[in-house]
């Protein structure tokens, strides 16, 4: 038999169950948020048509993943939120209405070069507003985004914030270029634009305006909402430098950012009114932002704002032997009958101080014994690890025990 590798493919991971109950954990924190504000979820294929994806993206293009199904149509993993989104409002509109709040968390799909932070398949996390052409819509996102890092427990998450319409005249690949400066600086910027066509004279005019360009009307109102949204100053700010080199930005543009750590962006908006309407020609206004699922996460745990995670179990239930396997059995389905999480451990052959050790490891606070003297007494012992006590009691009893 040929040894094959049991090693994922680059730039794709496994998660141990440690590192999935993390990644739960925020995905449980980021829908409380969406849904306290009204957002509702919705949910995309994984696989789409190519042609949703061409022409939209910008620069990014070559990062599809794309092939030929079996019909031998062309399709494309998908990229993003923001397109499929727009083909399923073009598609749903009449079902859902409008205005509509949506939030989205699935994975996408990029062909980038493996490194720190960059992974080919990632959970993105988007939230939009559809059907509303008020810069209302562009604040309230915006402020969506900061809560969800306010109840994580960030204190110096900020947001970027800038304006599209500031940017009118620059071409696209100036656009692109501005995007990149803080990663590349100024001379890195002035020789993208050159290297991409733009004379120098021009590529210096450009970064010219971007150091003189003032908030605008929009701008001005977004930082006033957040605000009164009770967002300290230190938590929006006008930034003429962010870009979004996206092909359908337009209108209000944002990133967010946690200025305590080196890691880029985490969070990035904008308005895409166009998007809908250049896929199926339905115009439908849209603003929202898609949030770096990876990289919150990192940020989460080098800040230690995630709590120690080890299992959702609160109780194991332990068995003597085979003949008093129902027996545990029952114990365990009274117990879930309680609204506890209950696992019963699955070898009747081992010994009890196993099944201990082994609730221990995996974080168990309450161990449930019911062995021969208790039956016979009808009975269980129920014993705290945490404490390292116990207590012997009826079933129906230990309710109140449990549930300490």
């Amino acid at each position: 038999m040929k040894n094959m590798t049991t090693q994922p493919l680059k730039g794709f991971r496994d998660f141990l169950p440690e590192q999935a109950l993390k990644r739960q954990w925020l995905k449980d924190r980021m829908i409380e948020v969406f849904e306290s504000w009204g957002y509702d979820p919705v949910e995309t294929p994984t696989l789409e048509p190519l042609s949703i994806f061409e022409g939209q993206i910008g620069d990014d293009e070559k990062l599809f993943y794309k092939f030929k199904d079996a019909g031998k149509r062309d399709v494309a993993l998908r990229y993003d939120q923001s397109v499929p989104i727009a083909r399923f409002m073009a598609e749903n509109k009449e079902k859902v209405g409008l205005p509509f709040r949506r939030y989205q968390i699935q994975p996408v799909f990029r062909a980038e070069k493996p490194q720190k932070g960059r992974y080919r398949e990632f959970i993105q996390c988007d939230a939009d507003i559809f059907g509303v052409a008020s810069v209302l819509a562009d604040a309230e996102v915006i402020a969506v985004g900061l809560d969800i890092y306010r109840k994580l427990g960030f204190k110096n998450a900020k947001v970027l914030v800038n304006d599209r319409a500031l940017l009118k005249g620059f071409p696209y690949e100036a656009v692109s270029a501005i995007d990149k400066l803080k990663k590349i600086g100024e001379q890195g910027a002035l020789d993208e634009m050159v290297s991409r066509g733009i004379s120098k004279s021009d590529a210096t005019m450009y970064l010219d305006k971007i150091r003189s360009l003032k908030p605008n009307e929009n701008i001005n109102f977004i930082l006033d909402y957040l605000s009164k949204q009770g967002f300290d100053k230190s938590w929006y700010k006008f930034d003429p430098t962010i870009a979004r080199s996206f092909s359908y930005s337009s209108g209000p543009i944002w990133e967010i950012v946690i200025t305590d750590l080196e890691s880029g962006s985490v969070l990035g908006g904008e308005r895409f009114d166009g998007l809908v309407e250049s896929i199926s020609g339905k115009k439908i206004e849209a603003t929202g932002f898609g949030l770096g699922f990876d990289r919150t996460l990192e940020a989460a745990e080098t800040l230690g704002l995630i709590p120690d995670l080890k299992t959702k179990a609160q109780v194991l239930v332990t068995i003597f032997d085979e003949n008093l396997v129902n027996n545990s059995a029952g114990i365990s389905s009274t117990l879930r009958d309680f609204g506890l999480n209950v696992e019963m451990y699955p070898n009747p052959t081992d010994k009890l101080s196993k099944q201990i050790k082994y609730a221990i490891s995996k974080g168990i606070k309450w161990v449930v014994i019911c062995g021969p003297d208790e039956i016979s007494q009808s009975k269980i012992t129920v014993k705290n690890l945490v404490l390292n006590e116990q207590v012997q009691c009826e079933i129906n009893t230990s309710k109140s025990i449990l549930f300490k």
